[in-house]
């Protein structure tokens, strides 16, 4: 026998080890860069560089990859963009806000530019270059906290490309039935921190086994 073996201490620990470090891994392999946020120092030279922890969006990191694939555009052009997508969608249901986002990714942002002769002509301001991944910052973070107003939350892992929150994975240990992720935990997300949802593609379940892949507004059987 193998004596007095200490067991794995249950709850976050055992998960954490279990589902948690090798999906960081696997993120690590494809290239994102990683950040765990448990401990996030907050101001602009801070661990994420986030005011506040009710902000979703990484606007250091939206600010740097906005002027990076715009080359030559002036900075108030730059901050219309940044506003444009960072603006507070919480008046409108989700997924209508959801779609709006989606539409600024794809089609890129209309901004007013003020030309040398003194015009002022409409520019469109891309977000992300889907003709070249590797041109895009792509970011890991584990253990990100997001407060509303009546409630603090922590995601397990949230993927940000440009600093957008695209990917949000909430991990199982491996003998918890994946739809207790979907009923305890997604569901009670979207209700209490709504506002993390509105940018997202993405919504993964995993168990480390099993894993599903949804929006927002998928039902469990999709």
């Amino acid at each position: 026998g193998c004596g007095h073996m200490t067991p794995q201490p249950a709850g976050r620990y055992s998960e954490d080890q279990l589902v948690e470090q090798p999906a960081i891994k696997l993120f690590e392999d494809l290239g994102w860069n990683h950040i765990n946020a448990y401990h996030e120092k907050l101001g602009l030279d801070g661990t994420l560089g986030r005011d506040n922890k009710s902000e979703v969006f990484l606007v250091r990191r939206l600010r740097a990859a906005i002027t990076r694939l715009n080359s030559g555009m002036p900075r108030e052009a730059i901050e219309q963009a940044v506003e444009e997508v960072t603006r507070p969608r919480a008046a409108m249901h989700y997924a209508r806000a959801n779609q709006q986002i989606l539409v600024l990714m794809r089609d890129r942002v209309e901004v007013s530019v003020r030309q040398p002769d003194g015009t002022i002509l409409p520019e469109r301001l891309a977000v992300i270059d889907w003709e070249n991944p590797e041109n895009n910052d792509f970011l890991l973070v584990s253990q990100f906290w997001v407060h509303s107003d009546l409630y603090h939350r922590r995601a397990d892992l949230v993927g940000f490309v440009n600093g957008i929150p695209l990917v949000f994975i909430e991990l199982k240990a491996s003998h918890r039935n994946l739809k207790h992720a979907y009923d305890d935990n997604l569901l009670d997300y979207r209700d209490s921190v709504p506002q993390l949802f509105v940018p997202n593609g993405f919504i993964v379940l995993s168990n480390g086994a099993v894993t599903k892949v949804g929006t927002i507004t998928s039902d469990w059987e999709f």
